[in-house]
């Protein structure tokens, strides 16, 4: 049987990262659904295939966002496409010139939840950016109180650099974040 090439964009032991697409709006959606307790009151990812489609039309056609699926290995690899949706890593207000950066928004899924999964999809993104991307710097904003979310940020590499009062609205009010932020230079210092 012939090898089927991976689109996978970056592979690690346990996931892969690749690109979002319309046909991954059953599943998503579906982990989505089964989240909610997880993301609440963090996050609210697409939970319907309408909701999704626009989701993912955003990730795809702007070029100032950029999405990606962490999916599991060899959990029912399909044509090279990868397994289960682990979770998702997003990269926002791309700006290019002098300023190469993006802003980082992630979540797991809550069976990949504590597994570790996320962790090495957020390294693998993380290097896709400063590699293939091109871009200088990352920065992920977190609500104080979202402990797992500054514990994934702070084990990728990420440095606090300061707080912004209001600085979101998420949930039907504008939130408090800590800003969180990398650039190639300190991931490839350790």
């Amino acid at each position: 049987m012939p090898h089927t090439p991976s689109r996978h964009l970056a592979e690690g032991p346990r996931v892969g990262i690749r690109p979002f697409t319309y046909a991954d709006a059953a599943e998503f959606t579906a982990r989505a659904r089964e989240s909610k307790d997880l993301h609440h009151p963090w996050l609210f990812p697409p939970d319907s295939p309408q909701a999704y489609d626009a989701y993912a039309s955003r990730l795809i056609e702007d070029p100032t966002k950029a999405g990606f699926l962490v999916c599991e290995k060899g959990t029912g690899d399909r044509d090279g496409e990868g397994g289960a949706i682990a979770g998702f890593v997003n990269i926002n207000n791309i700006v290019h010139g002098g300023f190469l950066s993006g802003a980082l928004g992630y979540g797991a899924f809550a069976h990949a939840a504590g597994r570790g999964l996320m962790r090495e999809g957020l390294g693998l993104v993380v290097r896709h950016a400063f590699g293939p991307m091109r871009l200088h710097r990352l920065e992920i904003n977190v609500q104080p109180g979202n402990a797992a979310s500054i514990a994934l940020a702070r084990a990728a590499g990420f440095h606090l650099e300061g707080f912004s009062p209001r600085m979101l609205h998420v949930d039907g009010a504008w939130r408090d974040h800590q800003r969180w932020a990398i650039t190639a230079e300190t991931a490839t210092s350790g």
